[in-house]
């Protein structure tokens, strides 16, 4: 399914100059490339189309993401992979001194993100003591997260601790089909806590704005490409960026017809994408 109308941008056509490209989804589902992966990103290098691939998990470090593409037959600079981890870190080191304390449900790249910008994160084992406290509890996806951590994680946020979650997502896409995310760890810390978190991945725009910083790109000149209305469409639309869904992930067409929440372009996969831009830039 696509839409035949060209991409438009407050009502005047968009040359579309960056692109921010969510990868779960939309460039492979599990372990297994997408048809069209490796075409479709010679296509950008000969349009000469600049790219931050970025993702809500925050389990892993660039270098990972690049390794996996080198596997699959792309090759990126871990310069252009932007996880939600890395967006949370850079953001808690605006806004905080290095040496903060945090505490943190979340995987190794969660980890390594926060250590990396000079955080302290305060460590897990058991339940916490009466006086315990941080400047920040940050959620990530985490799977050996036990009900001691969420019990201590709550108790620090009732002390005052801010809640930052890296995403909401609910589910991921996997080869065996969809599995919970992170967001099933934040509505229980919202619920025992009343507390209204900060969230840095899509669709928060704390990540869309990194994002435009790394490519040095302004909004009008950049495209979305996504598989979930909830968060890659709704929050690159609520960041000014155009935003362009493809039906290899989460959304499908008939979710389409019930939501209140419409890309500018639907598109089928990377090659009808690769198609649509290299025709943009032909004036077709």
């Amino acid at each position: 399914m696509s839409l035949p109308h060209p991409l438009t941008y407050n009502g005047e056509m968009k040359q579309i100059r960056q692109l921010i490209l969510d990868m779960d989804g939309v460039l492979w589902r599990g372990e297994t490339a997408l048809p069209g992966l490796v075409p479709f990103f010679e296509t950008l290098d000969r349009l000469g189309i600049r790219y931050v691939l970025a993702t809500n998990n925050a389990t892993k470090i660039a270098t990972q993401y690049t390794e996996k593409l080198e596997r699959l037959g792309v090759t990126v600079d871990p310069g252009c992979i932007l996880t939600s981890a890395e967006a949370t870190a850079v953001y808690l080191a605006d806004e905080y001194p290095a040496g903060t304390d945090l505490y943190v449900i979340g995987e190794e790249g969660l980890q390594e993100a926060l250590t990396a910008k000079g955080f302290r994160i305060q460590g897990r084992s058991g339940l916490i003591g009466p006086d315990a406290s941080v400047s920040v509890v940050v959620v990530g996806f985490d799977r050996t997260v036990t009900y001691k951590e969420l019990a201590s994680a709550a108790l620090l946020v009732r002390r005052g601790a801010r809640l930052i979650s890296t995403n909401p997502d609910k589910t991921f896409p996997h080869q065996l089909g969809l599995l919970p995310g992170a967001g099933f760890t934040l509505p229980l810390l919202v619920a025992v806590t009343d507390s209204e978190p900060l969230i840095v991945g899509k669709p928060g725009q704390i990540v869309f704005r990194e994002a435009l910083r790394r490519l040095n790109a302004r909004p009008e000149e950049t495209a979305m490409i996504g598989d979930r209305l909830d968060t890659d469409i709704a929050g690159a639309k609520a960041a000014g960026i155009a935003t362009i869904l493809l039906l290899t992930g989460v959304t499908r067409p008939e979710h389409l017809a019930d939501s209140k929440i419409q890309p500018d372009l639907v598109l089928a996969d990377l090659p009808a994408l690769g198609d649509y831009l290299a025709g943009q830039q032909d004036g077709r």
